[in-house]
């Protein structure tokens, strides 16, 4: 670890992320309100103590060498977390814990938004930062107090809770199918959509019928949409077209559900079990899965 002495000043490093923006230092002392000077003598302190030359100067131009574009990347991205998490502490107060959750983005728009309603409100002490990834959840780049994942319910370092298995169902839009299928190779005879983060489910959920047939995919949350829209037929969680069908934007093209492709989970670190904002989090999801059990038992 460096000698606290040898980090950068954010002076220094706001004054070189922004001489690097505009390759002016006119600019930049124009957009910080200092001198010309000031922001040149910044970044020459900056150089002295990284012992490398960031920018090549000439009589009328200023041009970042290779390890200069590489380190202006590296501080913007630390200038804008600085920028961030003040906002953060300043709209929401020294009471506030942030409670960080990932989830894949159709799940995050199609389950967890409407899953969350009312949390604020219940809990206003506890911050929600949502993001929506469609990588690894689990990189050091991304630090998490929740994530909600769909496979087997086994990650290295996490506890799993199972929320719900996943049912498959083929669905469009009532116009594109003039009368009910009758036999299920017809389906073929139509544009097939699916997510690429699932190159097989069509594959499986006709074999598992005694059928064969290609397909061409798309993204979850596109596929959906093109199916709205009599693109085709997609191949999606019931659990995120559940409205549609209610409504009678989709219908389902085919009957059978296929299951046993893996569950939901509501995952945690594993040192992070006895964290209150974590528990908290797990009795309200949990709570509102078995509130929307009754209200489907009810509804049947």
């Amino acid at each position: 670890m460096l000698n606290f002495r040898k980090y950068p000043s954010t002076t220094a490093m706001q004054c070189f992320e922004t001489a690097a923006r505009h390759l002016s230092f006119t600019k930049a002392a124009q957009e910080l309100h200092m001198t010309q000077s000031a922001v040149s003598k910044q970044v020459a302190q900056l150089e002295e103590l990284l012992k490398l030359q960031l920018f090549r100067r000439s009589s009328q131009s200023l041009y970042l060498t290779p390890v200069g574009k590489k380190y202006y990347l590296e501080v913007e991205k630390i200038l804008k977390q600085i920028e961030l998490s003040t906002i953060d502490v300043m709209a929401h107060g020294a009471e506030t814990e942030t409670l960080k959750i990932v989830a894949h983005p159709t799940f995050c728009a199609r389950w967890l938004i409407p899953a969350l309603k009312g949390f604020s409100k219940a809990y206003p002490k506890i911050h929600l930062d949502v993001k929506e990834l469609t990588q690894s959840f689990f990189s050091e780049d991304h630090v998490l107090d929740i994530a909600f994942l769909h496979g087997d319910g086994v990650w290295s370092g996490m506890e799993a809770i199972k929320l719900f298995e996943e049912e498959m169902i083929a669905v469009c839009q009532p116009d594109l199918l003039k009368k009910p299928l009758n036999d299920l190779c017809e389906i073929s005879e139509y544009v097939l959509l699916q997510s690429n983060s699932r190159p097989s489910d069509w594959y499986y959920y006709f074999e598992r019928q005694g059928v064969n047939s290609n397909c061409s995919f798309e993204t979850f949350y596109a596929c959906i949409t093109a199916a709205e829209l009599g693109c085709g037929i997609a191949l999606v969680p019931k659990i995120m077209v559940k409205n549609e069908l209610l409504t009678g934007k989709l219908i389902k093209a085919w009957d059978y559900e296929m299951k046993n492709m893996g569950n939901y989970y509501l995952a945690y670190p594993c040192h992070k079990a006895s964290t209150p904002k974590v528990k908290v989090m797990i009795q309200w999801i949990e709570n509102y899965i078995e509130k929307t059990n009754k209200e489907k038992m009810e509804y049947r």
